[in-house]
């Protein structure tokens, strides 16, 4: 509904705000929008725990592989999962969505709305499908801050910040590419810790063959991806939750002290300056987070925080808390963590399951790729391709056929090249950029107060 003018229907409207949020019909819709979720956002974040251990430990860090480093990698993955996906991203940055839609080139573009700095055509009807560029009362009137008016006299810093933007969209891409390969290759590893070992050339051969079906399923409608694949992370969750409650009660219940930051300060005495090099395989437990901003134009911002707040954050954190309680008393098992602290009794089954979530995993980001994509060929800044809109109900789901290809091909390309997932690895670090994008939201422009002033002259 359009705003009206007007003192007299602030009170109104207030009430049928309120009385909207706790309607019925528009919670199921958000819990089937949740449920859906699972099955295109937080594949790549649930399987973080088939490498984040192996990892953070590989290489000359192995040496350093103690019950105080353990506890340590532990404190600094539960409390730098707790400060990014969960602080950062589900109660902040996704109040930042531009008219739905989130993403580098979202924060951007309000950016573009709230100032005057743009250095792309961003008032071309094109750029509609991006953002509606109606201002509120409120944002007219908004007070100019000191940076916002910096930025405006120097156009070398607002070049540099559109460097920046365009930098950030890379990267997510650049996710979309290693994101299936890391995951993939992850799973299929299982393979090696069981009785049969198979050689790398047959492993790379079932990952490539996995990996053509994944995006060979990308022409199907969101919806129906997510209804396909939301049960087999939902039954990954549980299963991860209930393997890492039993290691806890059965290799080391004392694990629960390292919640304290003080075991942070105790790994970086133990391992020294080695500790800097092994905050890489840390960041691997938040890779796909970006995918909760991104793929918001597919759900809604209430349904990514019910999922994630209530099902995708306990399960992981008391996953991550099970595998140190096992290499707490076995340090030499730390290549392969997560397939040898799963019980014999439940090996073959939650390998199937890891193998069929990997698969999920790659969704995430191959869906945020779509989104990043129709974003930058919307403000003029990606050739012309054929975007398909797959909901009638949902205007974000969207799928592209020229890069879903493309993306395939540069997939298969960094699974054969690599053939290892600490290599790949390495590559990853987008958050930054879009850290960076929602400061300056938040101290030049004041986005969230602004929106929450609008709000409420709303019907």
């Amino acid at each position: 509904m359009e705003p009206e003018s007007g003192i007299s229907t602030a009170h109104r409207s207030t009430s049928t705000t309120i009385g909207q949020q706790i309607s019925w019909p528009r919670m199921s819709r958000n819990l089937l929008l949740a449920y859906q979720s699972f099955g295109v956002v937080y594949g790549d974040l649930g399987t973080s725990p088939l490498y984040v251990y192996s990892s953070t430990f590989s290489g000359k860090l192995q040496k350093h592989i103690s019950q105080d480093a353990i506890f340590g990698a532990f404190s600094l993955i539960f409390w730098t999962f707790t400060l990014i996906p969960l602080l950062k991203y589900v109660f902040v940055l996704l109040s930042a969505d531009d008219n739905g839609e989130g993403g580098t080139f979202a924060l951007y573009s309000l950016l573009c709305r709230h100032a005057k700095f743009s250095l792309l055509p961003n008032q071309q009807a094109a750029d509609e499908e991006l953002t509606s560029y109606k201002y509120g009362p409120s944002s007219q009137h908004a007070s100019s801050s000191p940076m916002k008016r910096f930025l405006e006299k120097h156009k070398r810093l607002r070049t540099a910040l559109l460097v920046v933007v365009l930098f950030g969209a890379c990267m997510v891409i650049g996710d979309g590419v290693l994101t299936p390969a890391i995951s993939i290759l992850s799973s299929v590893s299982g393979l090696e810790v069981t009785e049969n070992k198979l050689t790398s050339g047959e492993l790379l051969l079932i990952a490539c063959c996995i990996l053509v079906g994944l995006f060979a399923l990308q022409h199907c409608r969101t919806h129906r991806v997510a209804f396909l694949f939301a049960p087999i992370v939902l039954i990954w969750l549980f299963s991860i939750f209930s393997i890492g409650l039993y290691n806890t009660i059965h290799w080391n219940p004392k694990v629960v002290y390292a919640f304290s930051p003080h075991y942070i300060v105790k790994f970086f005495k133990e391992i020294g300056k080695d500790g800097w090099i092994s905050l890489g395989g840390i960041l691997l437990s938040i890779t796909g987070t970006e995918a909760m901003f991104a793929d918001l134009g597919h759900f809604t911002t209430l349904s990514i925080r019910l999922a994630f707040a209530f099902v995708v954050y306990p399960c992981l954190v008391v996953q991550y808390m099970g595998q140190v309680a096992y290499l707490s008393k076995n340090p030499d098992k730390i290549h392969y963590s997560f397939y040898n602290s799963i019980p014999e009794s439940v090996f073959w089954s939650v390998f199937v399951v890891a193998t069929l979530v990997a698969i999920v995993g790659s969704q995430a980001v191959i869906t945020a790729t779509f989104s990043i994509i129709k974003q930058c060929h919307a403000l003029g800044c990606f050739p012309r391709v054929k975007v398909v809109h797959t909901s009638k109900h949902i205007y974000g789901q969207i799928y592209i056929p020229e890069i879903n290809w493309i993306l395939m091909i540069l997939t298969l390309a960094i699974t054969i090249g690599f053939q290892d997932t600490n290599l790949i690895g390495n590559a990853y670090g987008m958050m930054l950029v879009e850290s960076i994008l929602f400061s300056y939201n938040y101290y030049c422009f004041q986005v969230c107060q602004v929106k929450k002033k609008v709000c409420f002259i709303k019907i």
